[in-house]
C-alpha cells in the first residue's frame, strides 16, 4: 500500500489517499482538524434536514422568545 497526495485549488483539504496494488483509492487520510470540521458540518446538515419542514418565524417572534427565556 502507498499514499498519494492530491491538491486542488478549489478544495482546501490536504487529503492523502491510500492506494491498493491496482492503483485504486481505498481510503483517505485527513488532518484531525479537517476530520472534526467535516463531522461538525455533517451534524449541521443533519439538523437542517430534520428541521426543513418547520415554519419560519419572524425576527420579532425570535426576539420575544429570547426575552421570555432571559437569553437576551
Amino acid at each position: 500500500m502507498t499514499t498519494n497526495s492530491e491538491n486542488s485549488v478549489t478544495n482546501s483539504l490536504q487529503e492523502q489517499y491510500i492506494i491498493d496494488a491496482n492503483g485504486n483509492k481505498t481510503a483517505v487520510i485527513l488532518a484531525i482538524e479537517q476530520y472534526e470540521q467535516l463531522l461538525e458540518d455533517l451534524h449541521d446538515l443533519a439538523i437542517v434536514a430534520e428541521r426543513h419542514q418547520e415554519q419560519p418565524i419572524s425576527l420579532e417572534e425570535m426576539q420575544k422568545r429570547l426575552d421570555e427565556h432571559g437569553a437576551v
